[in-house]
């Protein structure tokens, strides 16, 4: 079977992710992956899929792409990275609250858990554990980011 989206269902989904609290919107089925965003464009296209009309929820300039943050150099090529992924899809939260200090920064130390973020799923907050011991190297997820179930949020060196 397979599925296709009418300009008709391409307008539906706009009108709820614009009545929605929600900043994107992913939809992927049998090969064909429509992805929305409120305010511009999507910042990683999807590869070896066909091409699909992307569009956004309310037209406007989108701000420049900023570049992953907090970089550490690594020590070794030899050890291989660690990645905590996200266990959900849902809204990361880098920090308890608002202007208070990161779960964890680049250098710190993480054990199993250690809890690393917030990731917040219809109004329900869930606390995020790092499930592996080391050294942070990179924190790629920002705070409000919406992240993707098994996205990786930041990388560890193992101790």
């Amino acid at each position: 079977m397979f599925m296709s989206f009418s300009h008709e269902d391409v307008q539906r989904l706009l009108q709820l992710l614009d009545s929605s609290h929600f900043d994107e919107l992913q939809l992927e089925a049998d090969g064909i992956k429509l992805s929305l965003r409120r305010g511009g464009v999507i910042s990683s296209p999807a590869q070896n899929a066909p091409s699909v009309p992307e569009a956004a929820a309310t037209p406007s300039i989108s701000a420049p792409m900023v570049a992953p943050t907090k970089v550490a150099p690594q020590v070794s090529d030899d050890i291989p990275l660690l990645e905590v992924r996200a266990p959900m899809l849902g809204t990361f939260y880098g920090a308890p609250k608002p202007g208070a200090e990161p779960f964890v920064s680049v250098g710190g130390r993480v054990s199993v858990d250690t809890p690393v973020g917030i990731i917040e799923v219809m109004k329900l907050m869930n606390s995020i554990s790092a499930k592996v011991e080391g050294v942070v190297v990179e924190v790629l997820a920002r705070d409000g980011d919406l992240v993707e179930f098994d996205q990786v949020l930041m990388r560890v060196r193992p101790s």
